[in-house]
């Protein structure tokens, strides 16, 4: 079945189309949204099944794919993440919501990764209203990676909704047009150490954070 196309105002989404889209989450599907930088596609972080879906419709193994965690806020952080220093607090609590990816040292309560206990998560809160009201009404983050297919080219259709979701139509549920996209991802920074590594240099500046 087909997806649908949703418009959302990406300032003031109404209320009754988030709900559309939470809905279509808890029922296990997968959605393309807008966030501070590019396009994502996402699922319920606890859908074990929606997940290997994700992986399948991205070419990703399961068990090795580094799919980051979007969350509403920095609370759900401690759930998921663990040996995070006051110091790299005060950082990330400065730098989000914004076009970072930070990773830390998984806890024991972040979902299994292809049946394996992971090692690492990629937290990330993007300043993007729609996707922040999402994910506080599901109530839990949502599991995502970008709809990029390659870093190191520009592919026209990461940037217009109507272009993503002629190629995705297939293959998900619910494409949100939320005006168009970024083409330059998030910035990675790896905190597992209590420093912060650049792994990719993206839309995110972290030295003025730091």
């Amino acid at each position: 079945m087909p997806a649908t196309l949703l418009r959302i105002h990406p300032d003031n989404p109404p209320q009754n189309r988030i709900q559309q889209v939470v809905d279509v989450l808890r029922k296990g599907g997968i959605i393309i949204y807008p966030t501070d930088t590019v396009y994502g596609i996402g699922c319920d972080i606890h859908n074990a099944k929606a997940v290997e879906k994700l992986c399948r419709i991205k070419g990703l193994n399961p068990d090795k794919a580094n799919l980051s965690f979007i969350c509403s806020d920095l609370s759900h952080i401690s759930d998921y993440a663990h040996g995070i220093t006051t110091p790299t607090y005060k950082v990330i609590k400065k730098a989000l919501p914004g076009p970072f990816t930070f990773i830390f040292e998984a806890s024991a309560k972040a979902p299994r990764q292809g049946g394996r206990q992971r090692k690492t998560v990629g937290i990330r809160v993007p300043d993007s209203t729609i996707i922040i009201q999402l994910v506080k009404e599901l109530g839990n983050p949502i599991i995502s990676t970008s709809v990029r297919e390659d870093e190191n080219t520009l592919e026209e259709y990461v940037t217009d909704p109507d272009l993503i979701f002629e190629k995705y139509r297939l293959l998900v549920d619910l494409v949100i047009d939320g005006g168009f996209g970024g083409n330059v991802p998030s910035t990675i920074i790896d905190c597992t150490n209590d420093d912060f590594e650049l792994i990719r240099q993206g839309a995110g500046d972290i030295e003025q954070y730091l």
